[in-house]
């Protein structure tokens, strides 16, 4: 059993005013995100200017931050936000949820297309290959914030961590940097690598995102004031995942589907 690494949270501190490090993550995110971005601008196959990329950046960012934190509050900690509403705005304690993000990040995303003249899944699919380089970013601030301790193993692994309380546990938020950060990243930047029929890279997105999230959550202890939603296993994390799951593979047929119409109707 390892002893988890204590780490202040406060990366920097300068009299009264603290850079904590998760959002320090947060902020590695977007640069990756943006960096990334640019690269694919090169592609001969994809229409998009750096300000362009620099203003969905913009927008995705204001999108991850407030539907993050109202998804939190509203999904996971509604009863704490009864008690203290003010505690919506505390960003640098952590509490924030990807699903809220991903609502945020739609609404988003839909005014960046309606302001250049895109769908919104034109918009979606160039920029799903960035999105896990902020969520492995952001699990990795989970893990500093010592927040999402894995359940106890039951059978002692190698890796398990010692979060203080003496129990052997999974590293559940290193799993999950893993999976919906390197491992989705990867998976997403082999398939866009060539052009994709409209709606498939998306869709690509939500169906492993989904399919991650609800197996790494049996690693992860639920949330204390939320406990198992159902069938004393299902999380919220897992509830909220089905959708997507169920989201990606119909959108990704209506996407193959669509091409093929396509392409039948160019035949004749």
């Amino acid at each position: 059993m390892i002893a988890y690494p204590e780490i202040d949270p406060v990366a920097v501190a300068l009299g009264p005013i603290k850079v904590h490090w998760y959002g320090l993550m947060y902020l590695a995110g977007f640069i990756g995100a943006w960096i990334y971005g640019v690269q694919r601008t090169k592609r001969a196959d994809i229409n998009w200017t750096r300000k362009q990329v620099e203003d969905v950046i913009f927008y995705g960012a204001l999108g991850v931050v407030l539907g993050g934190r109202i998804g939190y509050t509203f999904f996971y900690n509604f009863s704490g936000f009864i008690d203290n509403p003010v505690s919506i705005f505390y960003i640098w304690q952590g509490g924030m949820s990807f699903h809220g993000g991903m609502l945020g990040v739609f609404t988003g995303l839909y005014l960046f297309g309606r302001n250049n003249g895109m769908s919104f899944f034109q918009v979606s699919d160039f920029i799903a290959p960035w999105v896990p380089i902020g969520l492995g970013a952001g699990r990795i601030g989970n893990f500093i914030n010592m927040e999402l301790p894995g359940r106890s193993v039951e059978t002692m692994i190698p890796w398990a961590l010692d979060y203080g309380d003496h129990i052997a546990r999974h590293p559940s938020s290193l799993y999950q940097a893993l999976t919906e950060g390197l491992l989705l990243f990867v998976i997403l930047w082999w398939y866009s690598r060539k052009p994709r029929p409209l709606m498939a890279v998306s869709a690509a997105f939500m169906f492993f995102y989904g399919s991650f999230r609800f197996t790494t959550e049996f690693f992860r202890t639920p949330d204390a004031q939320l406990g198992f939603i159902a069938f004393d296993w299902l999380t919220m994390g897992q509830l909220l995942s089905l959708p997507m799951i169920l989201f990606g593979i119909v959108v990704y047929y209506l996407a193959v589907k669509n091409t093929g119409s396509q392409m039948d109707a160019n035949k004749r």
